[in-house]
This record gives C-alpha cells, sequence and structure tokens, in this order.
C-alpha cells in the first residue's frame, strides 16, 4: 500500500480477476487481471512476500519443455509497487543462448473497490491498443497499461500481451508494466465506507476530499522519528518494524491542507480519513513525535461543526457495528471525545506552544459539546453521555472517554487561565461518584462494570473488551495519570475480568466474553480479538499496578502477530488458544489496519514505562518490573521534539541513554 495506491495478490503473484485481486488507484480497480506465462506454463513461484509495505517480490522458475534434470535453468524476479510499476526479470543459468516465449494476459472491470469488497465487481471490460501496450474504458475512467519493451503482438480483444525474449547465456531480460488511472474531471471516487460484508449504516460523515495523487516516492514521510527496538525476544523487533511499515502505507495528505498527514483506517474497508481511528492512531504514536498527532488533529478540526446547532462542537462520523446487544455506535462522538484527549497528551510529549494554541479553539468546542450531551446529573438522563443519540443508549466506554476528555481538556485550559477548568473537573469528579453506583453490577464472582445502561436506565451486563477503555485514564502532568471512573477494588476486580479466560484467548482480549450470549469468535464486536483494545488494557492494567495481567496479553498479541508474519490484522477470531495452535484471521478484517498497527506499537512502548511532561522539563520511566519480554531497548523515540533513547534491564530497571537538553528525569 501507497495510498491513494494499492496492490493485492496471492502469494504466486498473479492477478487472476478473483476477489480483492487487482491494482487499486482512488478507489478504484484499474487491473484486476495480469496473469504471466512463460514457456507455454505458469512460472512455479518458490517465495511470494512483502518487502515493504508498498512493494512485494515474487520468486519462481520456468521449465522449458526438453530440460533434463531436476534443476531450472531459467529464474524469474517479478518486483511488484503499489504505485502500478511492476517489474519482471527472467535470468538464464544456461550455457548457450535461450528463447523464452512470454505471454501476459491483462483485464479490469474498473470496479469501485467497494464494490468489489463485498463481492460485487463489474464485467470485465474490451480492451483497446494503445501506444505499446492496452486502454479500458469506463464511466468516468480509464485505464493505461504500458509496456517496455513494447510486444511484438498485442491482442485487443483477449487482453494479451506477447514477447519473444533472447537470454544470451548467463544473461537477462526485464519487461516493465506501468498501469495508471485517467479519471474524467467531474468523476470522483465512490463511498467505500463498508465492513463485515454489507454496507456501514451511516450517519452523517466528515467532509471528503479527493484523494492527494502521489507516485512512489512522492508520497507523505514519515511524520513520526526512525524508532527501533533490540529485545531478547527478536520477534518484538520485526513487529515494531513492520508495524510503521504498514502505517507508512496508509498515510494519506489532507485535500485541504497538503502538508497535514494522517493515517487511513485500513485496506480495503477504510481507506480514507476515519476520525476515531486516526485519532487512536496518533495517541499511540506520541512516544514516536507529535507531528502525526498535530496533522490528524488540524484534519480533523476542518471538519467539525463550528456553527451554532444541536451538532456544535460535535466531530461527525460514521455509525458502526456495536455486537448483538446494542444498536450501532457513532465513530463521531468517540472522535469528538478523543481530540482535546490527543491534544492534551501531544502537549505533554512536546507538541510546540504555538501548534497547541493553533488547536485550542477546536478543542474547546469539543468540551462544549460534551456538556450540552451530558447536560445535568438531574437531567432524565442522569448526566451520562448519549451514544450514538439524544436518547442513549449510554455506554460505559462512552463514559471513559468522556471522563478522560473533561480531565485532560481541563488541564488543557489551566495552561491558557481559563476558569472553565475547574467546572470541568467537577462535572468529571461528579460523574466518578455516579458512575461508581449506576454502571457498577454486584455479582457473586465480584461484580463487573455494565456494557451500557438503556434509555430508560436499565444496566445491560454483558463482558467485554470495551470494558478495557475504563483503565485508560490519560496523562497528567509530572507523569501522573487521571484518576479513573472505577475505586481501587472495582479496578482490581476488573483487571481479574480481563485476565480470565471468558475474555483473554490466549491471543489477545475477546469483543465479547465467551461466557455471553450472543457470543461469536468471528463475530466483528461479539467474540473477536481486537488488537487495539487489546493494547488499551494491557497499558491499563501496568497503570493500575497489575503486570502479570498486562504481560500476558502483551505475550499472546506477539505469539499473535508471529503467525501473522509480523503484520497484524485489525482482529482475527477469538478461538481459545490451545498447544500447538495459531490465530484464526477474521475473513472481513482490515490488513493492514490503523488502529492494529498503532496498537502494536503502543503495546511495546508501553512496557518502558514512559510518561513525559515537556511543559514542566521532565520525564518519568516507570518499566514493568517483571519485563515479560526480558531486556529492550529503545531507539529513535522522540520527547520535547527531540531523539530518545532508552534501556531496560532484565530486572524491570530502566535507563535513559539519550534525551533531550535540559529534560530531567522524574519519579
Amino acid at each position: 500500500m501507497a495510498l491513494p495506491a494499492v496492490a493485492v495478490s496471492p502469494a504466486s503473484g498473479q492477478l487472476t480477476g478473483q476477489g480483492l485481486d487487482g491494482y487499486y488507484r482512488d478507489g478504484r480497480r484499474i487491473l484486476s487481471r495480469c496473469e504471466l506465462r512463460a514457456a507455454g506454463g505458469e512460472p512455479l513461484v518458490v517465495q511470494g512476500r512483502l518487502t515493504g509495505a508498498d512493494r512485494a517480490r515474487f520468486i519462481g522458475t520456468i521449465r522449458r519443455t526438453g530440460e533434463r534434470g531436476p534443476d531450472p535453468e531459467i529464474r524469474m524476479e517479478r518486483l511488484r509497487c503499489a504505485d502500478g510499476t511492476e517489474r519482471i526479470t527472467f535470468r538464464s543459468s544456461s550455457a548457450r543462448p535461450a528463447r523464452l516465449p512470454v505471454e501476459i494476459r491483462l483485464g479490469t472491470d474498473l470496479a469501485e473497490l467497494g464494490a468489489v469488497a463485498v463481492g460485487l465487481p463489474g464485467p470485465e471490460l474490451r480492451a483497446a491498443v494503445h501506444g505499446s501496450g492496452l486502454r479500458w474504458s469506463g464511466p468516468g475512467a480509464h485505464a493505461v497499461l504500458s509496456a517496455s519493451p513494447p510486444p511484438q503482438d498485442a491482442l485487443a480483444s483477449a487482453g494479451l500481451l506477447r514477447w519473444e525474449l533472447e537470454l544470451p547465456p548467463g544473461g537477462h531480460c526485464t519487461i516493465e508494466l506501468r498501469i495508471r488511472l485517467e479519471q474524467d474531471t467531474d468523476d470522483r471516487p465512490g463511498d467505500h465506507g463498508l465492513f463485515g460484508g454489507r454496507r456501514r449504516p451511516r450517519i452523517p460523515g466528515p467532509r471528503t476530499g479527493r484523494a492527494v495523487p502521489r507516485t512512489r516516492g512522492e508520497g507523505p514521510p514519515r511524520p513520526w522519528a526512525a524508532a527501533q527496538l533490540e529485545c531478547d525476544d527478536h520477534r518484538a523487533d520485526a513487529l515494531l518494524a513492520g508495524s510503521l511499515d504498514d502505517l507508512h502505507g496508509l498515510l494519506l495528505r489532507d485535500p485541504a491542507a497538503p502538508g497535514d498527514v494522517y493515517v487511513a483506517g485500513g485496506f480495503p474497508w477504510r481507506c480514507g480519513l476515519a476520525p476515531a481511528e486516526a485519532l487512536w492512531a496518533a495517541r499511540m504514536l506520541l512516544p514516536l513525535g507529535t507531528r502525526l498527532a498535530a496533522g490528524t488533529l488540524r484534519a480533523l478540526a476542518r471538519t467539525q461543526h463550528a456553527t451554532p446547532g444541536a451538532d456544535f462542537g460535535r466531530i461527525p462520523g460514521a455509525l458502526r457495528d456495536a455486537g448483538p446487544h446494542a444498536p450501532p455506535s457513532c465513530t463521531g462522538i468517540e472522535a469528538t471525545l478523543l481530540f482535546p484527549t490527543v491534544l492534551a497528551e501531544a502537549r505533554r510529549w512536546g507538541l510546540p506552544d504555538q501548534e497547541t494554541e493553533r488547536l485550542l479553539p477546536a478543542a474547546e468546542r469539543c468540551l462544549r459539546w460534551l456538556r450540552i450531551a451530558a447536560g445535568s446529573p438531574g437531567a432524565r438522563h442522569g448526566g451520562y453521555v448519549p451514544d450514538p443519540g439524544p436518547d442513549g443508549p449510554y455506554r460505559c466506554e462512552t463514559q471513559a472517554h468522556a471522563h478522560r476528555a473533561a480531565l485532560l481538556g481541563a488541564d488543557l485550559l489551566d495552561a491558557i487561565g481559563s476558569r472553565d477548568a475547574a467546572e470541568l473537573r467537577e462535572w468529571a469528579a461528579d460523574l466518578r461518584d455516579r458512575f461508581r453506583t449506576d454502571f457498577w453490577l454486584e455479582d457473586r464472582a465480584g461484580g463487573r462494570p455494565a456494557a451500557l445502561r438503556t434509555a430508560d436506565g436499565r444496566p445491560l451486563p454483558h463482558l467485554g473488551s470495551a470494558a478495557a477503555h475504563l483503565l485508560d485514564t490519560g496523562l497528567l502532568g509530572g507523569g501522573a495519570l487521571a484518576p479513573g471512573l472505577l475505586d481501587a477494588a472495582q479496578t482490581g476486580q476488573l483487571a481479574r475480568l480481563l485476565a480470565g479466560p471468558a475474555l483473554d484467548s490466549g491471543w489477545g482480549l475477546r469483543g465479547l466474553g465467551a461466557k455471553e450470549s450472543g457470543y461469536n469468535p468471528f463475530g466483528h464486536r461479539s467474540g473477536a480479538v481486537r488488537v487495539h483494545e487489546t493494547a488499551i488494557a494491557a497499558a491499563g492494567l501496568a497503570a493500575a499496578g497489575h503486570e502479570k495481567a498486562a504481560g500476558a496479553l502483551t505475550r499472546g498479541v506477539l505469539d499473535a502477530a508471529e503467525s501473522f508474519g509480523h503484520r497484524l490484522p485489525e482482529m482475527y477470531a477469538g478461538e481459545q488458544r490451545t498447544a500447538h495452535d495459531v490465530p484464526v484471521p477474521h475473513p472481513a478484517a482490515c490488513r493492514p489496519a490503523a488502529v492494529a498497527a498503532a496498537g502494536a506499537v503502543r503495546i511495546l512502548i508501553e512496557l518502558a514505562g514512559l510518561r513525559p511532561d515537556v511543559p514542566a522539563g521532565t520525564v518519568a520511566i516507570r518499566p514493568l518490573g517483571s519485563a515479560p519480554l526480558g531486556a529492550m531497548q529503545f531507539t529513535g523515540l522522540s520527547v520535547a521534539e527531540q531523539p530518545f533513547a532508552v534501556r531496560i534491564s532484565r530486572l524491570g530497571m530502566g535507563m535513559v541513554e539519550a534525551a533531550a537538553d535540559g529534560l530531567q528525569l522524574g519519579s
């Protein structure tokens, strides 16, 4: 991936026109078929793998009639880039000249990505010979393929290009293909907001624009530091590198301000701006610098409702499935509550004052929306934040997001001397008091938080990974964490529930506990393991002092990542782990996915326990004493926009090895 360009193929490298196979540009499949034959047959592909987020390499051998013995004399290397470039090189080990007939069958339907993803592609279009290749035309768009060297024969009716290559002894020949999209000026990419194999229910979403085209080498530079990890468990090194590579492939420029970049939600369902996921990714990558957070916040501030009305201050977003027991939730509400949190924490990590001040008005509008949406404790819904509509329901994780936004938002307002900070803290304190009674359900096992309260006040007892958000309180000054919605006893009980076999599959947290009605290990929100919620749980458990449970979740995700080639999907089946087992992919998961890749980064860096307060000139190091992955050394992190490096010993002791001048080590 190098959005808005994507290439999808099986490990053979052959694009067959089946499933999602193809090259995509700006949401259209510009090439669905690219089948190579040489010497009358298909190459025997012995290896196909990604060599980066935006490129893949396929190695094969060619058998010719009359060859003796088991050793092939001609080998093939096929290099594919997401931007639509493909180089196919044939190398000969023969002592004699070799004549090699090559043909490539090509085709496309110019279908929208959303239609292809749900199995509804269009018919394959008829090609026309065009220059040194072929051209296909559809409504509002044209796909043009050129070949070098030009083919000796081109059959438009069959979409076939043919060459007769002459390979000298020990020599090689290369065919280069380039596919590009030409769009009519009034054509715009369609809405590819899909999930789980069906259309996503929607509410008015954020302003969308046409993606800024880019070619290989012209994409956004990585807006984060070149972090590296050396760990006793080398799988962690590979997971960090692979996750950052995936995130790079998902980078997009904001059409309204190309200098601002954010990460798309993931392929194939969310190849554009997904507000909540973009903010989660930016927040989880703050240890690598604040540039991604700043660009994401600015892009979302431009979508915010800023005119008077019921939605004033809210960031638009789509509805998403919330499992079998609740109506869809709103990603815009989550993004609205995340916005002040990400800005406040970015300031602690070193976001420059002028950048913070520029974004403060948008954060204040988010906080104003929060107070209006919540109302007063005496209101009909008890002062809780409804999600998605004004009549509820009232989700536990939404209250956690609102509580964190209020406390960290007050932290922001303190910096500018606003008197509204005290009011926000009073509201948050009142929310804590009420939540610990209204949302906590006592039972013989020690109790549990309610998943939500309905509009008429009934609690829903189903337990899932969303409860992990109750442990994510946010970073305040001096390396302190904000207080949580649960008291110490309730936090301890939640930690036991998260660590129990009903929720912990051994590969990560299930979206819904295995003992709950409606549990489905493949359920999008009813049992599948979601990586970023597992990362949130591990970080929250570590901060609350439950290191054993945090370490177990971390190791489970790392084990799962190994089976996925260190490229975690958005989610995978929540089936219970057994000996000699591997996690099962979810058929509708995004891969790569922004929150999964960013969650992997967070779950690893959280082991170092970094808590900066750049405005105060301090950074605290509180690593897990159990050192679940052994000794670790992080280099290329960023605190105060300067390189930061830390080493964690096998005894869980932390040592800062590089830091900005004047930054003091806090307690």
